[in-house]
């Protein structure tokens, strides 16, 4: 790694506080580049993202997708984590906190708001971010497209029930539009652009051009991607995170607690499996990780913009890279 891939996390957090200073500074000027959107999903972020999982897609080896039942273990391992396990555990931690633990710090409505938005968070898992994580630890990217295809189909049946058994509402409003634009987006687009330049490029430049010219330039890319549209989420949200730092934090302890367990969970069984390290560590942080995105906007949807449970999915977002960061460490140094 180079000495900018080193300190990551560093730059992530600069630009956390960079994002929330332009927010609070620009006011209505960050407010209409964020009504920018398609189905509650932000333009400006969603091109970001492209960018941030192009490098990965541009890699997959269409051709040898066919071969990919022989990880069945670690698509058995994906499903079950992601729709048996997490949300119901994300469910309990939030219980737990918000309910009981920090009981004395909260009203009792708005922790019943903050364990809505946990919940919708948890049962809305990784399908964008996860080709960062697999890129950054070197993860097998034909098993995590396969991975993610799987993951959509699954979110697709099973997140309305398990949020309406979860939150105990009979009558909840679940924008399909949102969740089936947000699987377009940051997953089919960039498939496609990936697929079409891999084809085209091997075809007329070679392959060697390929891997050795071309591919060392996208990791940057990648990087400076998802620090921009770290930098734009929180411009998006500034107002908020500085309105409330101590339920900020009281909102961030179990969220953080879920991610790790979740991981070391996968990771764990994954290796009593015998799955190869470039199986496990996708299949450990597609279950940790969150669709923030879909998360954030369904909790606005059924919430309202200015919420607990829509604070509680923003809090996701501000975790979600430097504990993943913190993960994608791990998994390299465990590399086996």
């Amino acid at each position: 790694m180079g000495t900018f891939e080193r300190y990551l996390t560093l730059w992530v957090f600069l630009c956390i506080v960079i994002g929330v200073f332009i927010g609070n500074v620009g006011g209505e000027s960050i407010q209409v580049i964020s009504s920018w959107e398609i189905a509650k999903v932000n333009i400006p972020v969603a091109i970001l993202v492209w960018l941030m999982i192009y490098p990965m897609m541009v890699q997959i080896d269409f051709y040898s997708i066919k071969h990919v039942s022989r990880n069945w273990k670690g698509l058995a391992l994906t499903v079950v984590i992601n729709w048996l396990i997490k949300p119901f555990t994300m469910a309990f931690f939030a219980w737990i906190f918000f309910d009981k633990i920090f009981s004395a710090y909260l009203h009792p409505d708005m922790a019943e708001q903050y364990i809505a938005g946990a919940i919708i968070l948890g049962a809305a898992p990784c399908t964008a971010m996860v080709f960062v994580w697999s890129y950054l630890t070197k993860g097998d990217a034909n098993y995590t497209l396969v991975q993610v295809s799987v993951n959509d189909l699954i979110l697709l049946v099973a997140f309305i029930p398990i949020v309406k058994f979860l939150l105990g509402i009979t009558n909840i409003y679940i924008p399909y539009d949102v969740l089936i634009s947000s699987v377009v987006i940051f997953v089919v687009i960039p498939l496609t652009a990936g697929y079409l330049s891999h084809k085209l490029l091997i075809k007329y430049k070679g392959e060697d051009w390929f891997k050795r010219d071309f591919l060392p330039k996208l990791k940057p890319v990648s990087i400076i991607a998802l620090l921009t549209t770290l930098i734009l989420i929180f411009a998006f949200q500034g107002d908020k995170i500085i309105d409330k730092p101590f339920d900020i934090l009281l909102i961030a302890v179990p969220l953080t607690i879920q991610t790790y367990v979740i991981f070391f969970l996968a990771w764990f069984i994954g290796r009593y499996l015998k799955l190869k390290h470039a199986i496990c560590a996708p299949a450990a942080m597609i279950g940790a990780s969150n669709f923030f995105e879909l998360a954030v906007a369904v909790a606005i949807s059924l919430f309202g913009l200015n919420s607990g449970a829509s604070l509680a999915t923003v809090v996701g977002v501000l975790i979600e890279v430097p504990v993943m960061l913190s993960l994608v460490y791990l998994a390299n140094k465990w590399r086996y």
